[in-house]
């Protein structure tokens, strides 16, 4: 049984700016090294190192050393599943607007697409996740679930969708700017790889913005019924 004491504990690992930071912009999925994180949160190298000491010594960051190199990323996809949870909650009004056209630009992409550790979010995450729901390969009755029609789909698509550890197969994740839940789990990664390495959706910036090309509307209008204009 968890006590109050160590749900505290665990709740301030992110209740300070600076590791909030690291955490969202490791939501990207890769490894970063301490100095790169720091320049990103605009702090110095060692009051990195002392706050990614803290996030990997309370589990929620692991590190891996190559050579002189020490790398970082999310533990695993429960924490990312935490952290974009976390962000939708966080910001229950409307966000601030953006300072500059850059950060307005950014804004959107990341709005329009982009990945959520290892899975599409933003509003193309959500029209796929809705697009699949409608066509009944995916239910969110009580929870979300593949169909055996779904299961078929993924299939026909040569995606495998073997579940290695405690992974769940699918499961909803909240959509921090779209207030929905998108497809995440195992058939969720295994989709967004699809996507990216089949050329329907190329990564764009230095965010976790992606965008769909134009063989990704077609494939996605064949395949989900999703009309291009949605998606631009």
């Amino acid at each position: 049984m968890t006590s109050s004491r160590d749900l505290a504990a665990f709740a301030a690992l992110l209740a300070d700016e600076t590791r909030a930071g690291f955490a969202l912009a490791l939501l990207d999925g890769r490894a970063w090294t301490a100095g790169e994180l720091a320049r990103y949160a605009g702090v110095a190298a060692s009051t990195a190192s002392e706050h990614l000491g803290r996030l990997v010594a309370g589990g929620l960051l692991a590190e891996e050393r190559q050579g002189r190199h020490r790398y970082v990323r999310l533990a695993d996809d429960r924490v990312a599943h935490l952290v974009e949870e976390l962000a939708a909650y966080a910001a229950p009004g409307p966000a601030a607007a953006p300072r500059t056209l850059r950060e307005s630009s950014a804004a959107h992409a990341m709005a329009r697409g982009r990945t959520c550790y290892d899975h599409l979010a933003g509003r193309l995450g959500i029209t796929i996740t809705q697009a699949m729901t409608a066509r009944r390969l995916l239910t969110q009755d009580s929870g979300f679930a593949l169909t055996e029609r779904g299961t078929a789909w993924f299939g026909d698509l040569g995606i495998d969708l073997a579940v290695k550890g405690r992974r769940p197969l699918v499961r909803g994740c909240l959509d921090w700017t779209e207030r929905r839940p998108h497809l995440a789990g195992v058939a969720g990664a295994r989709l967004c790889t699809h996507a990216l390495e089949s050329g329907w959706c190329v990564r764009i910036g230095s965010e976790r913005a992606v965008k769909v090309t134009g063989a990704g509307e077609h494939a996605l209008h064949t395949l989900l019924g999703i009309e291009p204009g949605t998606l631009r």
